[in-house]
């Protein structure tokens, strides 16, 4: 059975599917705002999550009248929140492993009590 492989998409379409100019696409890469990866031939490949940044730039700028500058900073706090979010969730899946192990100690404890009070 053969690997399912993400959709990629060549900057034509990309543009062609967020309605900008390739040129665009290159500048938003100069400035960091999205990294394409790149095919062997360095082809830029756009993957979905490529599109939906860009989409999120777009409508930034165009529907909140958002600068560059202001793109980067929002870019920047959105990726800070979703590192945040996996360290709670790295948290609290330590929380939820102690927890466990304190309520397994606890129910030894009770059937050791149980036991002695048997005999």
């Amino acid at each position: 059975m053969g690997r399912e492989s993400k959709p990629r998409y060549v900057i034509s379409i990309a543009a062609d599917m967020l309605g900008i100019e390739a040129h665009t696409l290159r500048y938003y890469e100069r400035l960091g705002l999205v990294q394409p990866e790149r095919s062997s031939g360095n082809i830029r490949l756009y993957s979905e999550e490529d599109i939906d940044r860009l989409r999120y730039i777009k409508a930034l700028m165009s529907d909140c009248g958002v600068n560059l500058a202001g793109v980067e900073v929002a870019l920047r706090l959105m990726q800070r929140m979703k590192d945040m979010q996996e360290q709670l969730e790295g948290m609290e899946k330590q929380v939820r492993k102690i927890a466990e192990a304190e309520i397994e100690d606890i129910v030894e404890d009770i059937i050791e009590d149980a036991e002695w009070k048997e005999v």
